[in-house]
């Protein structure tokens, strides 16, 4: 216990384990303050002024295998990082799975006039809190930045920017309140810092290309090929980044396949 209490400080200080209480706290302010409404339709409107194919590619960042797609090249790079994202986005996603069953709150389109708002495919109109595509990307963003070491991470704060736009898609494209993806980025930031935790107990030695660890996520890269190629993910609008996604994968797969011989030699 002592040891994981010891991680935790190393991966943050106590401090910045609080943050996450700054959106959470605002959520609160704006359901009880009765400014659900009036906060979605300003982001609603007003991100209308940006193509919705832009809003898609966001949201395509919170889509699970859509990151995992982006963040294949990891593997390579630093596979710790990508391992990190993957702890990160499985216990955001299983907290997801807890709390909106037992939430069950409306969605906009089953609350609002759907003339009254923009809405991108079709209408979602159960499940709201929190918003999963938020969880995923702030849970992603937030295992990479924390997994990293201290000095390298002043060059990163740009993925929480990101991730914040990909949260905002929800909104834009008619899914989210406001409420629900403020929460789903304190949930995703909390499940990133587990995740960063988590990774810390993986020797160095397993994460070498001819490990199972890096070899099995290898695999998982041949699916999310399938996946690129034959399922659309959450808007047609993504097609062609799901190209590219596939394009992406199979050039770090041939690169990892380059190291697995270059090891044997």
């Amino acid at each position: 216990m002592a040891e994981q209490q010891k991680s935790a400080v190393v991966v943050a200080s106590l401090w910045v384990w609080c943050i996450p209480l700054i959106p959470l706290s605002l959520a609160i302010a704006i359901y009880f303050g009765e400014l659900q409404t009036p906060t979605f339709l300003l982001i609603n409107r007003n991100t209308q002024i940006l193509p919705d194919v832009i809003w898609a590619w966001f949201t395509f960042l919170g889509n699970g295998w859509g990151i995992y797609a982006i963040c294949f090249p990891l593997l390579l790079l630093s596979p710790r990082l990508l391992i990190a994202g993957l702890f990160a986005a499985s216990l955001g996603g299983i907290v997801s799975l807890i709390i909106k069953p037992l939430l069950a709150m409306p969605r906009p389109a089953s609350i609002l006039a759907l003339e009254d708002l923009y809405i991108v495919g079709e209408p979602l109109l159960h499940r709201a809190m929190p918003s999963g595509h938020t969880i995923t990307a702030f849970a992603v963003a937030a295992g990479i930045y924390f997994a990293s070491d201290r000095d390298k991470r002043s060059s990163l704060w740009w993925i929480f920017i990101i991730s914040s736009f990909a949260g905002l898609s929800r909104n834009a494209l008619g899914a989210h309140w406001l409420t629900d993806v403020l929460v789903g980025s304190a949930i995703g930031v909390w499940s990133g810092m587990l995740g960063a935790v988590l990774v810390r107990l993986i020797p160095e030695a397993q994460l070498l290309p001819t490990r199972i660890g890096p070899r099995l996520l290898a695999l998982g890269g041949l699916g999310a090929i399938y996946v690129m190629l034959t399922r659309t993910l959450d808007s047609a609008l993504n097609q062609p980044l799901q190209y590219a996604c596939a394009a992406l994968i199979s050039i770090t797969l041939a690169l990892f396949i380059k190291a697995q011989k270059s090891k044997a030699i």
